[in-house]
């Protein structure tokens, strides 16, 4: 058996194996299985009020309501009552107290859809006083954590901060961002014989919906069946919180006896479920005239909402990434995972590396500003070397480092420096409208960084037909998985792709699956399969060498032939039947984990990644100064996939992480009331992307280079890490703001840009008078943001120790 450097199916632009189920309308989600005749359909009762106490929940209209069949309440969960990815700590329904507005009360199952929703709505529920914490800046004052603040630091950074020689201090702060999947979430449960319930979920996460199930109905986990299709969309909102549908689906199914559908709309999802976390950042910046970075304190506040959720790791992913590109030889980074009486924020694509980038980015762009320079000349002179300056703050090796020439590339195929020159005469000669330019680098960390999950399972059965099916543990959002997991077989057993299968993601075939997210799927589910097909044709490649007496490695498959040596060449189908004949195995699993990673939770340091995807892009924009409106006149992406396995789904994950991290950053508002209430929850006051918001250039193109790691055939992930570089869209739009108010000009704006924070940087905007006020050391002018700065970052927590610091 031998490898062929030249691959025939991995590598190549093949459709997603969906794509034509999509445009026909007949790919089936769970809303679309047929129901059984006597299913029920549940609706959920939300709370209305924000940490208050129950003093009254009289639900006897609910039960008489039409066509109700049962009320669930807290006291009738047989199992555990609280849950959580990763603590306890989030009822199934309200105990007592609310936590947010939206969060469920109770649930109610009737003969239909309407007749639950109307049901739900005829609950008489009572509060006490409500004394809510809604935003981040209020719960870091409070200090009320979900979890404990963590910090890591290197060097004597007090010491170096007062050393300059230029220092400046500063704050931002970004909102979240809702999922908002074209599919919402969706469970249904059926009850089988002796315990048995077979859910079927719209979930990132089979295995953990499967674990709390069981706990809730409290059974063993192998009487829960999970399957899930196919998913539209998840962006991470279905990686933990698919729970509350998939646990009270099956809770009422068991009650009832009778399968159980939870649906919701829209507005009730917006209400329910968690978003990306917004975060508010506070800097303390020490540089030389150049804008080498010397020393820098940051300060992540970062909303997580009622309970812990995911949002130990995603704090943690964000701290990681305040790196970005650039080494930081001294430095104190705390990071904050403060509570609010809000929905608990959970995994959104990037994970809280995008919130990292964009704080750093937001420094340097501060430092370009004061120091009069182009921002790329100061990303470029703190850009990671390639054998020295190369330790990450979590005292990790960048072994892999292109970023140089990726953005040497970029600069030049985008044609900047000309660019901006023309930007400049633009500007000079527009009173009103005002365009904006600017080029950031990403370098994204791969892996899960709980190392326990960097782990998955394949199933591969081959049939006498010649016709192969695919089981693994990973789960398809529209993301193109199934298809390389499918391209991967296909070219271990060098058969068409047309004749592999991969089936539904189901628990009972693949047990204790990793969640699909972390851009790891191909990673892991890839490697799986191919050690799955690699098992089958070891035992074939045997039985070949056996059969016509020639050599294991002359045995080659390909163009759906089995070629051994000159003896024989064989079609694939009369091959397998053959073998099967002679009672060799078709079948195997395969199982696969990342090597080389090792990471420390509690100093926060170690290997936490595989390695690296390094991508940049240049966006070009223009605002209107009297409106505030922006437009995005062209982007340029250059991307380092390695060997992409599939060209054309990865291009398309590539420009649908752009725009939707534009939409991030530009349109897509959460705001909150003072009583907690989420006034931004449906599409009519929730504005995500549209195709005209797509600029009218758009220039996407794959760096060439080969993953240093032995990743799946030298690739390298394409899920989350396209998505910061919009965070050149955000910067173009403060260098257009900053246009307004002449050279050194440093814009208020906060993140989304939308038309009206793009009003208030315009009015923010004034030439900074006199170098003192520009870059001045400490000890010349009091900083922005005195001594609490520093105060804050003496309050306890857990300390990471990192380097000589």
């Amino acid at each position: 058996m031998c490898s062929h450097s030249v691959r025939h199916v991995a590598g190549q632009a093949i459709q997603h194996e969906s794509a034509a189920l999509h445009v026909t309308g007949k790919a089936l989600y769970t809303d679309d299985l047929p129901e059984r005749r006597d299913t029920v359909h549940v609706a959920l009762g939300l709370a209305q009020q924000a940490n208050a106490p129950i003093t009254r929940l009289d639900l006897s209209a609910v039960r008489a309501a039409p066509g109700v069949v049962d009320v669930v309440t807290l006291n009738d969960v047989p199992g555990k009552k609280y849950v959580g990815p990763m603590l306890d700590d989030e009822p199934v329904f309200a105990d007592g107290v609310t936590e947010y507005v939206g969060q469920p009360l109770f649930a109610v199952a009737a003969e239909t859809h309407d007749q639950a929703r109307r049901a739900a709505q005829r609950a008489q529920v009572d509060y006490g006083p409500a004394h809510p914490v809604i935003d981040v800046e209020e719960g870091a004052a409070r200090q009320m954590w979900v979890l404990p603040p963590v910090d890591l630091r290197r060097g004597d950074v007090e010491q170096t901060l007062s050393a300059g020689p230029f220092r400046h201090q500063g704050e931002f702060y970004c909102g979240g961002q809702e999922q908002f999947y074209l599919e919402g979430q969706i469970a249904y449960a059926i009850p089988g014989e002796e315990q048995d319930m077979h859910v079927y979920c719209s979930t990132q996460h089979p295995t953990e919906m499967q674990k709390l199930v069981a706990d809730v109905l409290q059974q063993a986990e192998h009487t829960v069946r999970i399957e899930c299709r196919r998913m539209g969309g998840g962006f991470g909102g279905k990686e933990s919180q698919s729970w509350p549908f998939a646990v009270v689906a099956a809770l009422v199914a068991r009650r009832t006896g009778r399968p159980a559908k939870l649906r919701v709309d829209r507005d009730d999802d917006f209400m329910i479920t968690g978003k990306r976390h917004d975060f508010r950042v506070l800097y303390d910046v020490a540089y030389t005239s150049d804008g080498l970075i010397r020393a820098i304190t940051l300060e992540h506040q970062l909303r997580c909402g009622y309970s812990a959720d995911l949002s130990r790791a995603v704090a943690d992913r964000q701290v990681f990434h305040t790196d970005n590109t650039y080494y930081l030889d001294t430095f104190h980074i705390r990071s904050l995972r403060v509570k609010t009486h809000t929905q608990s924020n959970t995994a959104f694509r990037g994970f809280g590396g995008p919130q990292g980038i964009l704080a750093i980015e937001h420094v340097i762009d501060d430092i370009a500003r004061r120091l009069g320079l182009d921002a790329l000349d100061v990303r470029k002179i703190n850009f990671y070397g390639q054998t020295e300056r190369n330790i990450t703050p979590y005292n990790m090796t960048v072994e892999d480092n292109v970023i140089h020439a990726l953005v040497d590339q970029l600069e030049k195929s985008c044609d900047y420096r000309r660019r901006r020159r023309e930007i400049d005469a633009f500007n000079a000669g527009s009173p009103i409208l005002k365009k904006g330019l600017a080029l950031v680098p990403v370098k994204f960390g791969i892996s899960f960084t709980a190392t326990h999950l960097n782990q998955a399972g394949a199933l591969l059965h081959v049939y006498t037909d010649g016709s192969v099916l695919v089981s693994h543990g990973g789960t398809e959002m529209g993301q193109g998985l199934h298809t390389k997991v499918a391209q991967v077989v296909a070219e271990e057993l060098g058969v068409d792709i047309s004749r592999v299968k991969v089936c539904a993601t189901d628990t009972s075939k693949v047990p204790n699956t990793s969640a699909t997210a972390a851009s790891t799927g191909t990673d892991l589910n890839g490697k799986a399969a191919q050690e799955a097909a690699r098992r089958v044709k070891r035992g074939l490649v045997q039985y070949a060498a056996d059969r016509y007496g020639c050599d294991t490695s002359d045995v080659v498959f390909r163009s759906n032939h089995v070629q051994c040596g000159s003896k024989a060449t064989v079609p694939f189908t009369d091959f397998v039947q053959a073998a099967y004949m002679a009672r060799v195995p078709l079948w195997s699993s395969g199982f696969y984990r990342t090597p080389k990673i090792h990471y420390d939770t509690e100093t926060l340091t170690g290997r936490p990644f595989y390695y690296f995807a390094y991508a940049a892009a240049c966006s070009e924009v223009v605002i209107d100064t009297l409106t505030g409106e922006n437009r995005l006149l062209r982007a340029d992406i250059l991307y380092d996939a390695g060997r992409s396995l599939n060209p054309a789904v990865d291009l398309g994950q590539i420009e649908g992480g752009f725009i939707q991290g534009a939409g991030w950053l530009t349109t897509e508002e959460l705001w909150w009331n003072r009583e907690g209430r989420l006034m931004t929850h449906a599409p009519s006051t929730y504005k995500i992307p549209s195709v005209s918001d797509c600029p009218p250039v758009m220039n996407v193109d794959f760096f060439d280079n080969e993953n240093a790691e032995n990743n799946i055939y030298q690739s390298k992930a394409v899920g989350e890490p396209p998505l910061p570089t919009a965070i050149s869209v955000f910067l173009a739009i403060r260098d257009a703001i900053a246009s307004v108010g002449g050279d050194q000009a440093l814009p208020q704006l906060v993140a989304p840009a939308t038309p009206e924070h793009i009003l208030d940087a315009i009015e923010s905007v004034a030439p900074l008078q006199g170098d003192a006020a520009v870059v001045s050391p400490p000890w010349v002018a009091p900083p922005v943001s005195p001594a609490p700065v520093v105060a804050r970052f003496q309050s306890s927590g857990r300390q990471a120790a990192s380097g000589n610091g």
